[in-house]
């Protein structure tokens, strides 16, 4: 696994994927995971880049079967549009790669339901789309429900219990960094529940490294991570599959080595030690562990004690039946 790269996907003929995001990530997922033999169903907002995308994927794979379908994650009758649209067309689906993302707008905005925007965007849309879409994936053996979280979730820290939608004070950053907590916490509870119920499909997260990526809303340009030097001259820092689609074809739950990739035009700069994946425990009050205060395992699950966790996996659910909190 240390030396994992892209083409090291086994073949994907016979099994379907859809991707969130039409560039950046999402659309290296859907190349490598086309190269691989695999049908894939790029998803996202705008229709104009939906197309280029596809266009770009047959260009490197003329036999892709790729398609483009147009959903915005900000606004929840466009996800129940496009998750009724997919299961007339279907009755199985194998991969659902939970990726697009809106990142650190200056500025407070809400989503047409009026969720602000990150946690909306990332969390919540995604949440509503998975959950639409479970029917079709969870009896299909080796399926996966991959949730593109971040090392950014450590940004700010928590769930904003008192806050949630940052209508009092706005911190476009913490509120970023709320939104991949919530994707991890997510993803960790979803786990918890089809493992439970003895499912076929198993649910991860991943954190895609340090990539150049088409963020609905810009960050500044290079990679944020601290202690590791760019590459210098322009575009060095490139998308990187690696790590998401990993996560999709190969990855068991939770407690599996992972490793974090950072490509200099498409070549391993710096991948870091392979560790065990890190799920983020959460406190009573809703904090996230600081760097000593992490449980003695680090493939720590949720259990009934430990309520904020579970909470926050379970809070997309709460948020969408009785509205903003």
């Amino acid at each position: 696994m240390a030396n994992w790269t892209a083409s090291d996907i086994p073949s994907q003929k016979g099994r379907s994927a859809i991707v969130t995001g039409t560039g950046g990530l999402g659309y290296e997922d859907a190349l490598a995971l086309a190269r691989a033999g695999g049908e894939v169903i790029i998803a996202g907002r705008n229709a104009t880049k939906g197309a280029d995308a596809v266009k770009r994927v047959r260009a490197e794979v003329p036999s892709a079967n790729v398609r483009f379908e147009q959903v915005d994650l900000a606004d929840l009758n466009s996800v129940a549009d496009f998750s009724n649209r997919l299961r007339d067309q279907r009755d199985s689906l194998d991969l659902l790669i939970n990726n697009a993302a809106v990142m650190t707008p200056p500025e407070r905005r809400t989503t047409a339901d009026g969720f602000e925007l990150q946690f909306g965007t990332n969390h919540l849309g995604h949440f509503a789309l998975t959950g639409l879409l479970l029917p079709t994936i969870v009896d299909v053996p080796g399926s996966r429900v991959v949730t593109v979280s971040s090392n950014g979730h450590k940004m700010g820290g928590a769930i904003h219990w008192d806050d949630l939608q940052w209508e009092r004070s706005y911190d476009r950053v913490a509120a970023y960094g709320q939104s991949k907590l919530a994707n991890l916490m997510f993803t960790y509870e979803l786990q918890r529940r089809l493992a439970a119920a003895g499912a076929k499909t198993i649910a991860v997260a991943a954190h895609p490294g340090v990539a150049e990526a088409s963020f609905e809303t810009g960050a500044p340009a290079g990679p944020p991570a601290a202690g590791v030097a760019p590459p210098s001259g322009p575009g060095a820092w490139a998308s990187s599959a690696g790590g998401v689609v990993c996560s999709a074809v190969l990855m068991r739950p939770v407690c599996q080595p992972e490793r974090t990739v950072y490509l200099h035009r498409g070549t391993p700069v710096d991948g870091g030690a392979t560790r065990p994946a890190q799920p983020p425990r959460m406190h009573d009050d809703g904090r996230s562990p600081r760097e000593g205060e992490r449980p003695p395992s680090w493939c720590h699950r949720p259990s009934g004690r430990d309520r904020s966790g579970s909470e926050a996996g379970l809070l997309g659910l709460e948020l969408l039946t009785h509205g903003r909190r």
